[in-house]
């Protein structure tokens, strides 16, 4: 089971931290965010996750009864380089917990969702929260629109707007499938800088 992501305290620090639970009821897996969400959209209510939060610095992937998973939390999406480590890592299942803000989860959840799932012939699972949140006066709204992405980009489920529970499932031979029509993984060969 995956358990989205909570607040963890480590000593003097915070971090927002993504758990994974096996069958039995113990942790798996534990990812600490790395991207920290810091924005002052104009006209819009800024954002400094780091004034709260410790940036992790670990690549997280773990081992469960349906392969090997990825770990990583809303604001990672943006940053393919880390979808792509979790790929080489194995991970033919990657979670995306997050609190998308409407303004760019309207353009861009969808895409980047897919574009990720595309990269890496993965499965992409995004639990998203929906609705608006905060202070009268300085609400948040997010976008919401739980999704998976198969490994060849295609949306096999998505949360309508508001609060409920969507379903999906995974054909896991399809990463194979995708993998072997299209070896793109096999063909990389720019290696990340160390």
């Amino acid at each position: 089971m995956h358990g989205g992501s909570v607040l963890e305290r480590d000593g003097e620090r915070i971090f927002n931290t993504s758990v994974l639970f096996g069958r039995s009821g113990e942790l798996a897996a534990t990812y600490r965010k790395i991207h920290l969400f810091d924005a002052d959209p104009p006209g819009g209510v800024p954002s400094r996750e780091s004034s709260v939060f410790s940036a992790g610095d670990q690549v997280v992937t773990a081992q469960t009864e349906f392969g090997r998973v990825g770990l990583s939390i809303c604001y990672d999406l943006r940053f393919p380089e880390l979808y792509r480590a979790l790929a080489v890592q194995g991970a033919t299942i990657m979670f995306v917990p997050a609190a998308f803000r409407f303004e760019t989860g309207v353009d861009h959840w969808e895409p980047l969702l897919r574009a990720r799932a595309i990269e890496d012939q993965a499965f992409v699972v995004a639990a998203a929260q929906w609705g608006t949140w905060g202070p009268p006066g300085r609400e948040r709204r997010n976008f919401g629109h739980s999704l998976v992405a198969d490994p060849w980009g295609t949306v096999v489920a998505e949360a309508p707007d508001g609060v409920g529970v969507t379903f999906a499932e995974l054909d896991l031979a399809r990463v194979e499938q995708v993998r072997q029509i299209l070896p793109s993984l096999r063909h990389r060969r720019l290696q990340p800088s160390r």
